[in-house]
């Protein structure tokens, strides 16, 4: 039976057995039995590689952090999620010097610190909901939802439904807008500034 640590592009966990291309984590979640007990422990939501220095550890291991695993690094900044800024320094540094670009009303600093950029994505992920009423300036690596279930990612002028193994094509689509965007408002203007954010390699429009 696969353990509850599978997050979507909605930030919730699910049971799955597919295991994603990324690892993370949100803080212990679990209790001695490897049961989820909470949606997340502290601001530090963090995307990181599946291997890293040789480090090794078993999953659910009680007291600790709860291994997280994601589809792509798209559905992980949907979540609310930022890279890691050990295990992926180069992208980390990337990701905040887009993200500091974007959105300028939020900080001065050319630099901010990991622990500042997880304040303002708590706040986001916690009190805000951000909506669009059309696609049109929704960078690629964008998720949006007509109807809280179904998750679809913005990729080549076209959109792709999100399930736990990859992305599939929906024939006859007609999103109802307004449609939630799922990512913090300061990570949607981060991509749209242009950052590269990694996609899954079923994301193909035919």
């Amino acid at each position: 039976m696969p353990y509850q640590n599978r997050v979507t592009p909605f930030s919730t966990l699910i049971a799955t057995p597919e295991r994603g291309t990324l690892n993370g984590n949100r803080g212990c979640l679990h209790d001695d039995h490897g049961r989820i007990r909470r949606q997340f422990r502290g601001t530090r939501w963090i995307i990181c590689l599946l291997e890293f220095t040789g480090r090794r550890h078993p999953v659910m291991r009680p007291g600790r952090y709860t291994d997280l695993f994601f589809l792509d690094e798209a559905t992980a900044l949907a979540a609310g999620h930022r890279p890691c800024a050990e295990c992926q320094r180069g992208r980390f540094n990337l990701f905040r010097e887009y993200w500091t670009k974007a959105n300028p009303d939020i900080t001065s600093e050319k630099r901010p610190s990991a622990a500042s950029i997880d304040e303002v994505l708590h706040k986001e992920r916690t009190e805000l909901r951000n909506f669009c009423t059309s696609l049109s300036g929704l960078a690629d690596g964008t998720f949006v939802t007509d109807n809280e279930r179904d998750a679809y990612l913005v990729v080549s002028d076209g959109l792709l439904r999100w399930t736990p193994g990859g992305y599939e094509i929906v024939r006859d689509l007609n999103l109802i807008f307004p449609a939630r965007i799922l990512a913090p408002a300061t990570v949607v203007r981060a991509l749209n500034a242009g950052y590269p954010v990694d996609i899954h390699k079923t994301a193909v429009v035919n």
